[in-house]
């Protein structure tokens, strides 16, 4: 695998998204909520750096599809999250491309009356995004291929989370663990 982020330059842009993120919230207490499995080792290393009150959870996102007539649905569902009406909520994950579910995510926070709800992602692949979403903090844009390691899983390996722990973010080779052309 060839490194598309290292480790350094992966912790000095966690280091200046801290920054950034402690300075908007100040005293304020922000209540950080990972998307699992992905977010695990960026939130670690961000709410270390954060000098703002912070307060973790996380949450699972499921996906199912379903044919409604000949119609293709899917419904998208995350586990319970704190009660969060009043609270600043940054919502972590460590990718975002086309931004359904994370925008759905968003949308579904905005229905229960936070004082705020920003976004934070290591990678954003904005070339990917297929609906409106604006993430408020972004470590690097990424229009390359497929990425795995520092939380995310190779491509056809999520199954095992083989990758997750690589401190650093690599390019997946296209032929490599079964992903024709590098498509997920």
């Amino acid at each position: 695998m060839n490194v598309a982020f290292s480790e350094d330059q992966i912790q000095k842009r966690v280091r200046e998204l801290a920054a950034q993120i402690s300075q908007d919230y100040g005293k304020e207490v922000v209540h950080v909520v990972g998307i699992l499995e992905n977010s695990f080792v960026f939130l670690a290393d961000l709410v270390r750096q954060l000098t703002c009150p912070v307060a973790c959870h996380f949450t699972k996102m499921e996906t199912r599809d379903t044919v409604m007539g000949a119609q293709p649905l899917r419904s998208i569902g995350y586990d319970p999250i704190v009660d969060v009406e009043g609270k600043n909520i940054l919502i972590v994950d460590v990718l975002v491309e086309s931004g359904i579910t994370l925008d759905h995510l968003v949308q579904q926070l905005l229905l229960k009356k936070p004082k705020s709800v920003r976004t934070a992602v290591l990678i954003d692949r904005e070339d990917r995004r297929r609906v409106p979403l604006r993430v408020n903090y972004a470590g690097f844009s990424w229009d390359g291929g497929p990425v795995a390691g520092y939380g995310l899983a190779g491509y056809g390996l999520e199954k095992e989370g083989l990758d997750r722990n690589l401190p650093y973010v690599a390019l997946v080779a296209p032929a490599a663990h079964g992903v024709p052309g590098g498509a997920k």
